[in-house]
């Protein structure tokens, strides 16, 4: 389902009773500025002068918690802070901490069972009678969103209605909130497009959002948060599905937001790359309280909370995964030498047919590589560079039009269903999102059971069931998450479990998709350990597809680089990411953020420097 628009109402937060301490707070008066934030402000004003003015939004005191059937769950613990115009305030944290509930109570977007207590103030520029959102009828929220604060969410697959043009989207806003012709309104959608970094804006204003690639979809949800020039932007981990070069692109207009429109934006992230990138103060939360806050060069640099410290200890940096792959490497000279590799591309090529006169789409143009048994390969690069592609292709999934694909010693190229149904078994998967990977109404335990059930090796899951308890202690989950639904684990626990599944029919090659990219960092760090551990105890070869090219080089023993389906770039880490030898190569590796400010700001300079050189 999509987001509604913000222009449509929610139902206002519950107040705490008459006679309840919160309900004492003294009233909050309004805040008064001298002049309203300009549509247009000078270079970034810098942290110190943002502290000095008066805040957009003052966040004081906040308690959220939930009605659940097994009592209240308090979500938001006491939580204060403030953001001034021009300034960006990161809020970090794992799943569950509290980070995105802070977020959206700012807009107020809970839902029914949420009770919210304390102040959220906002600079009173829609003219309501109170600037605190948490006293606002639903008809003042519908005033103060979009004008006053705007919100950026995470999937943007999600937020735009897939039924309308983008551009009538963005106009949807303009003539909620004011009295605008429809000709003035497409002119100023098809200006906000425009200074997104939307091509062609005067055409593509009529484009659907299937029409956009992920980037330029992230792009448009901007331009919708941008169009009434509000004062706050919330924007909720904004660049978490985008890979390394969108993402740089993103970052880059989230910075010119703060700097030319003088917006103060809160960012929700669990990236910390990003939060060196772009972030002025970090709040790190856990446990629905702020346990640290400062500006982002000291929180960086002198961290003074335990959590703080395992929080950015967890962060893979290029260079871990050198000594690794040595030693990985070093014991399995002989046996490689004396083994078939387990997958074998040589000039393939997957092309996808053209419909309605057009011609075929080439996704995978002559690219040669292969894996060797006990192997991790890496495979990285942008969206649409085929690297998923590629990995269904050995999965029997996409079929093969040019070249040679051999799996297991099966030649994909003209293989038939019925003759390569007995491979599969030796084939496991990891998908990116296993909450939508795994059924709904099935167990965790009858979800692992099911390649054991398909393949004939139980005959139902009950009788898997010895077997289901093993897989998931392996996996480090207690055996009584078996009998669990997939929606009561967290997004660790379900990755964990897929990996269970995928590991179940002991398989010679394990296909993992980015299974690590919608993960905390310390949830991450969890996951990779274990996929390190399996691998090694298991001993299947694996292709490990990701954008995070720390992560591939911490698991992969060679690395492989795709663009614009060709093959560019082959080697270990330290030959690809240590020394890159292709354009693309070493743009994607400027573009990575990296957990430290003061180094991310040379890399964001030297990732210039490849853009005006044309690379």
């Amino acid at each position: 389902m999509w987001h509604r628009p913000l222009s449509y109402p929610a139902e206002p937060l519950p107040r705490a009773p008459p006679d309840s301490p919160a309900s004492k707070t003294p009233k909050v008066r309004p805040i008064v500025t001298d002049s309203p934030v300009p549509a247009r402000s000078p270079a970034h004003i810098g942290t110190a002068t943002a502290a000095s003015k008066a805040p957009v939004v003052s966040i004081r005191n906040l308690e959220v918690s939930f009605s659940t059937d097994a009592g209240a769950i308090k979500a938001v613990d006491g939580v204060s802070l403030s953001v001034a115009a021009g300034e960006v305030l990161a809020i970090v944290g794992e799943s569950g901490s509290g980070k995105t509930v802070t977020a959206k109570t700012i807009l107020g977007l809970l839902p029914e069972t949420a009770t919210a207590r304390g102040a959220i103030v906002l600079s009173n520029r829609a003219g309501t009678d109170s600037n605190d959102v948490l006293t606002l009828t639903k008809k003042q929220l519908r005033g103060i969103r979009g004008s006053d604060v705007s919100m950026v969410f995470q999937e943007p697959s999600t937020a735009l209605n897939p039924v309308y043009t983008v551009g009538w989207q963005i106009m949807e806003g303009l003539r909620a909130h004011s009295k605008i012709s429809r000709s003035a309104a497409k002119a100023k959608a098809i200006d906000i497009l425009r200074k997104v970094g939307i091509p062609d804006p005067e055409t593509r204003v009529n484009y659907y959002p299937h029409q956009f690639s992920g980037g330029q979809k992230q792009r448009v949800v901007i331009a919708q948060a941008l169009v009434l020039d509000p004062g706050l932007i919330v924007a909720d981990e904004p660049t978490t599905a985008l890979d390394v070069t969108v993402q740089a692109e993103i970052l880059d207009l989230l910075r010119r937001c703060r700097d030319e429109f003088g917006t103060a934006i809160v960012l929700i992230t669990h990236n910390m790359g990003v939060v060196a990138d772009l972030a002025d103060r970090v709040a790190v939360m856990y446990e629905g309280k702020v346990v640290e806050e400062a500006d982002a060069v000291t929180l960086f640099s002198n961290p003074q909370n335990d959590y703080t410290k395992k929080l950015l200890a967890s962060v893979p940096h290029i260079g871990q995964g050198a000594l690794q792959t040595a030693e990985r490497a070093s014991g399995r000279e002989q046996s490689w030498q004396s083994t078939a590799p387990v997958v074998v591309a040589t000039d393939l090529r997957i092309e996808y047919p053209g419909r309605l006169g057009r011609g075929g789409f080439v996704a995978v143009d002559g690219v040669s590589f292969e894996i060797r048994a006990g192997e991790v390969l890496g495979l990285v690069g942008e969206s649409g560079s085929g690297k998923t592609t590629i990995g269904r292709a050995i999965g029997g999934l996409t079929r093969v039009t040019g070249g040679s694909l051999k799996v297991l010693d099966h030649e994909m190229n003209g293989v038939r269903e019925r003759v390569f149904k007995k491979t599969r078994s030796n084939i496991g998967f990891v998908f990116q999102d296993p909450a939508s990977s795994f059924n709904p109404l099935l167990t965790i335990a009858e979800c692992v059971a099911e390649p054991l059930v398909i393949h004939g090796r139980a005959r139902d899951p009950r009788a898997a069931r010895t077997r289901v308890d093993e897989l998931l202690e392996a996996v480090q989950l207690p055996k009584s998450y078996g009998d669990r639904y997939p929606h009561e684990l967290s997004g660790g626990q379900r990755q964990r479990a897929s990996l269970a599944r995928a590991i179940a029919l002991e398989p010679a090659l394990l296909i993992a998709d980015e299974p690590t990219s919608a993960l905390d960092v310390s949830v991450q760090a969890r996951v990779l350990e274990l996929f390190a551990e399996l691998q090694r105890e298991f001993g299947f070869a694996a292709l490990f597809i990701s954008h995070d090219l720390a992560v591939v080089d911490l698991l992969a023993d060679r690395i492989a680089v795709l663009f614009k389906g060709k093959l560019v770039e082959e080697g270990t880490g330290a030959e690809v990411l240590g020394d890159p030898k292709h354009p693309y190569t070493q743009r994607l590796l400027a573009s990575l953020p990296v957990p430290d400010p003061i180094e991310q700001a040379k890399r964001r300079d030297a990732l210039r420097l490849l853009r005006a050189a044309g690379q």
